[in-house]
């Protein structure tokens, strides 16, 4: 009778850790949709990064400009917290620098560093391009030739700014149909830093004018599938825009920049983002 009632105690026993054991997935699972509103948050800074990104390369947040955050925050409508995953994410792409005592400003446009940056980038291109000649497809040369018609038309009715789009949308096409995902992952990591100042280029004297010859070149070597020529178009074009650049500023540019930058940032940022 005692042996039995232990028996009985024993498998009551194992029956309730067993539902308890049970249990315990099903907490789990439930908590699941709670971690999902992270999402949401993540996707907030990356807007965030998005709009500071734009307004930096194209020169609406000048060179050297300070960024407060409690500007920043309501002209973009969010808080500190993805704010500062933001900048983070922009400090990592070498578009703004974050301080010791938490200022932040827009990097200053060094001319030793943007020498040393297209010299990276022509090497790049120059192989991507090289490669690219042998490895397009009809499909790839339809595209890129449909893209030297919108530029053209941008240039005849002097729209810069959707010139840049298209002209930034060829760069990475050539190098996507090099179809190497070294070199592609490489050109990704350097492109932010050499956007502003190729949008900073086009607006030197004769260099617009000059850049849209340099591409009709470089898409005839494609046609023609001379590796070798559209090499060296294409890492000559890179390179020239570097020189272009650097050879506006000063020898020597202080930490903070030389540039004169607009002293509402609040304002810069509500009417260039459009909020």
């Amino acid at each position: 009778m005692n042996r039995s009632k232990s028996t009985a105690a024993k498998l009551k026993g194992q029956a309730k850790n067993t539902v308890k054991n049970a249990a315990k997935p099903r907490r789990a699972v439930a908590v699941l949709p709670r971690r999902q509103l992270r999402v949401p948050r993540a996707g907030l800074y990356e807007q965030a990064a998005t709009r500071l990104r734009l307004l930096i390369v194209r020169g609406d947040l000048a060179p050297g400009q300070q960024l407060l955050e409690t500007d920043l925050s309501d002209a973009l409508g969010v808080s500190r917290t993805p704010l500062r995953e933001a900048l983070k994410q922009l400090a990592s792409e070498g578009l703004v620098e974050l301080r010791l005592n938490r200022s932040t400003i827009v990097t200053p446009l060094r001319r030793d560093e943007l020498i040393e940056l297209f010299e990276a980038l022509s090497g790049i291109e120059r192989c991507a391009a090289e490669l690219a000649a042998t490895r397009m497809v009809a499909r790839d040369l339809e595209q890129l030739e449909a893209m030297q018609e919108r530029i053209e038309w941008h240039h005849d009715h002097g729209e810069m700014r959707d010139y840049f789009e298209v002209n930034q949308q060829i760069h990475r096409a050539i190098v996507g149909f090099a179809r190497n995902g070294v070199l592609k992952a490489t050109h990704h990591v350097l492109l932010p830093r050499a956007e502003r100042a190729r949008f900073f280029g086009l607006s030197v004297l004769g260099r617009w004018d000059e850049s849209v010859r340099d591409h009709q070149e470089i898409l005839d070597a494609f046609k023609a599938r001379d590796a070798d020529r559209a090499g060296q178009l294409l890492g000559q074009h890179v390179r020239r825009t570097g020189e272009v650049v650097a050879g506006t500023l000063p020898v020597h540019t202080d930490a903070a920049g030389s540039v004169k930058a607009p002293s509402n940032v609040r304002a810069t940022v509500k009417r260039k983002a459009g909020l």
